[in-house]
């Protein structure tokens, strides 16, 4: 399982012309699975993401996490995340999951982080999306397990 986590003053996604997740504050997080990702690597990354300490406190340090801030997470599936470039100018893309076990996983992370007490908000799975964002910082992390 791979994250692309942004912190972001504001993220919203559209499919058609219709927004179907807006948050302000917080992580606007690409969500990628391969193949032999688990509930339990997804347990970890829930609980890794929900703590992870990357706003500012009063002294300037990256130090407090998005429930010490307010903020929430979009949450996008992203299967491209998994592209193999190696071979040529075509990305393949063997290495994501299939869509029937990514989006059951992709589910079942988004469940794990608002059991979290974290607002989540999230696209649709496959759908064509319009991601837009302002990235606070900019602050861009990738998480891996």
């Amino acid at each position: 399982m791979r994250l692309v986590v942004q912190r972001v003053t504001t993220a919203k996604v559209d499919v058609e012309g219709k927004t179907v997740g807006k948050i302000d504050k917080g992580y606007m997080v690409l969500v990628g699975i391969t193949h032999n990702d688990t509930k339990e690597i997804a347990d970890f990354l829930a609980k890794k993401l929900c703590n992870l300490r990357v706003f500012e406190d009063e002294n300037g340090k990256m130090n407090l996490a998005l429930k010490d801030v307010g903020g929430s997470l979009l949450l996008i599936s992203q299967f491209t995340l998994y592209a193999d470039c190696s071979g040529g100018n075509r990305p393949a893309f063997i290495d994501a999951a299939r869509p029937e076990f990514a989006e059951k996983l992709y589910d079942y992370f988004c469940d794990k982080c608002e059991e979290k007490g974290i607002i989540v908000q999230k696209g649709i799975f496959g759908a064509d999306m319009k991601v837009s964002l302002l990235n606070d910082g900019p602050v861009t992390i990738i998480m891996e397990k």
